[in-house]
């Protein structure tokens, strides 16, 4: 392109990117690029002479060239597609009339900060540093999916929209981030896609706001992040899945708002992460998926949790905050699958693990209950029987109390009148104390039992007794041999 081609706004930048050496157009520090529309000629770039310059303007001897402009209208489209260019872009505050091709890019370094785009198109772009399009508006889709970015990928308070949503209005499938992947306070109206989005750093999405009511909003499917993932006081409308994600640091939902009613709101089955924190603010508006999710540290309140949740096969070595297990049955019991063992199981092992075993036997005799309902009546009358008499062996002073009040009723009902003995000249001397226990206890003999006869209502109470400690023997035997094989 020759030189006298160019507009006086034109001659400026391509003077200055030689030296790259930064070109400001803007009036005012403040001026909102949204208003580019109605920004004069002295201020419009085409987008044909900006891709000559990159492409092959020339370059002074001792100066890094750069392309460094702020406050510009950019007419046309910017199409790089597949071109490899050297130098750093700067296009700050710019307002572009048509959506940027950057698709196969390879580049050094990008920067769209501030800027107002129609779109926006990386995709399989190589970047060698980082990508900011931190404070952007943009009005159609943001596609970088397969772009390889070595250094950050910047998006903190921008704002992506698009009228139409059947599609990913922010994709970033499968694409590579060498750091931080830093969008606090980002604003998307659609579907936000990481699927198969591999992240050296952590991904940071705190305050950020993603709607995309009864659909998905945040997409990551087998997202893989080295660092952390915060979502503090994010707010999601529609539901979230993170299934097959590895998070090697922290999942923090510290103060989040998910809201899909009437489904679930947050899905992460079969995901793997350092910890997961589920604290503070109002519970979900939707039902917790963690099924098959493994976590080293599970820092869940209670009054966090929606009232649907899934935990069949979750697993995780320590549970905090440290909670009564009163206050940490009511998750189990809101399994929409029903009865879940594994879960009592997890809860079991991890109050073992900090020597809670008074909330582990809470936890164990909520299973055999919750258990209880799914057996046919005569399963459920022998567990209720368990559960009345020794507590299904987790509480098995019970027993001894049963056992001394039938002790008092037989012992005084049988010295008010004694019975009968078989033979009289035969017999010792009557005791109430021992002939109760004689019937009491099955597998012991003073010999009281066998030498008197009761009649009438006695021999009632006596067969009463007999039953009663069978039963008492059985159960106790039950809950022993349960409780010793689960030491």
């Amino acid at each position: 392109m020759e030189i006298n081609d160019l507009t006086p706004a034109e001659l400026r930048v391509w003077q200055a990117f030689p030296r790259g050496e930064v070109v400001d157009f803007r009036t005012d520090g403040d001026e909102d690029a949204a208003t580019g529309a109605d920004w004069g000629g002295e201020r419009a770039l085409r987008a044909s002479v900006l891709k000559a310059l990159l492409v092959s303007a020339p370059q002074e001897d001792g100066e890094i060239a750069a392309l460094r402009v702020v406050g510009a209208r950019i007419m046309g489209t910017l199409d790089l597609t597949h071109a490899v260019v050297d130098h750093s872009i700067r296009l700050s505050r710019c307002h572009f009339t048509e959506p940027p091709d950057l698709y196969g890019t390879q580049l050094r370094r990008l920067s769209l900060r501030g800027s107002v785009l129609p779109a926006l198109d990386l995709g399989s772009a190589r970047v060698d540093g980082l990508v900011n399009l931190s404070e952007c508006r943009v009005r159609g889709r943001v596609h970088l999916s397969g772009a390889q970015i070595s250094g950050g990928l910047f998006l903190e308070r921008a704002e992506i929209t698009a009228r139409d949503d059947r599609e990913p209005v922010l994709k970033l499938t499968r694409t590579a981030i060498g750091d931080d992947l830093w969008a606090p306070g980002l604003r998307v109206r659609g579907e936000m896609r990481l699927n198969g989005a591999q992240v050296s750093g952590s991904i940071n999405l705190d305050e950020a706001r993603l709607s995309r009511p009864g659909q998905v909003a945040l997409d990551a499917v087998t997202l893989s992040v080295d660092g952390d993932v915060l979502l503090r006081r994010v707010h999601v409308e529609g539901w979230t899945g993170l299934r097959g994600a590895r998070i090697a640091g922290r999942l923090d939902l510290s103060y989040a708002r998910l809201s899909n009613p009437g489904d679930m709101a947050l899905r992460a089955g079969s995901c793997t992460v350092g910890e997961l924190w589920l604290r503070r603010g109002a519970p979900m508006d939707g039902g917790l998926n963690l099924r098959r999710a493994q976590t080293d540290v599970l820092f869940v309140e209670p009054e966090k949790l929606p009232d649907e949740v899934r935990l069949d096969g979750l697993g995780y070595t320590t549970l905090t905050p440290h909670e009564p297990a009163e206050r940490r049955l009511p998750m189990l019991e809101r399994d929409v699958d029903g009865y879940v063992p594994h879960a009592y199981e997890q809860l079991t092992a991890a109050y073992r693990r900090i020597g809670d075993d008074h909330a582990a036997r809470l936890v164990q005799l909520a299973k055999q209950r919750r258990h209880r309902t799914t057996l046919p009546w005569y399963g459920r009358l022998w567990g209720h029987i368990q559960d009345a008499t020794v507590g299904y062996g987790f509480r098995p002073m019970r027993a001894l109390g049963w056992l001394l009040s039938l002790l008092a009723v037989g012992s005084v009902a049988f010295a008010l009148h004694a019975p009968p003995p078989l033979k009289a000249d035969e017999a010792p001397d009557f005791n109430p104390v021992f002939y109760t226990l004689d019937l009491l206890l099955p597998v012991i003999s003073f010999g009281q039992e066998p030498a008197f006869a009761p009649e009438g209502w006695q021999q009632a109470l006596a067969y009463v007794l007999v039953l009663t400690g069978w039963i008492l023997a059985t159960t106790v035997v039950a809950g022993v041999s349960r409780t010793v094989n689960r030491q």
